[in-house]
């Protein structure tokens, strides 16, 4: 969970590098968006995923698959959201940002899985 935040926290930063010097429309609220995205999903999938791991360790690969649909479906819906509430002039920048962020907490998401797996 510290390991997703600490992600979520440098992607951030390194977009507000990037839009230091290079501006574009968009690319900060991207960042914040993404990055409480990471954060929030970090916080409650360690905190179920410790609960669960106590009261019901056999039920994890099914909690991982759960939490990566879930992940997903949950992007998809903040992805239509700005699509409905935004023009188009800043959507491609704000779903390459966002999409950053999903990616990376995925990939961690499931490198933490498979080490933990490994470990049983």
């Amino acid at each position: 969970m510290m390991q997703q935040l600490a992600l979520a926290l440098l992607l951030f930063v390194a977009a507000y590098v990037v839009d230091l010097n290079w501006p574009r429309e968009a690319l900060l609220s991207s960042a914040v968006v993404g990055g409480s995205f990471v954060a929030v999903l970090a916080l409650v999938i360690g905190i179920v995923w410790c609960r669960l791991a106590k009261h019901s360790p056999d039920s994890l690969p099914t909690f991982f698959m759960a939490v990566s649909s879930f992940r997903l479906l949950l992007a998809l819906l903040v992805m239509l959201i700005y699509y409905l509430t935004t023009t188009g002039a800043t959507m491609m920048t704000f779903f390459l940002v966002f999409m950053a962020f999903y990616l990376v907490a995925l990939v961690h998401h499931t490198v933490f899985f498979a080490r933990v797996s490994n470990r049983s």
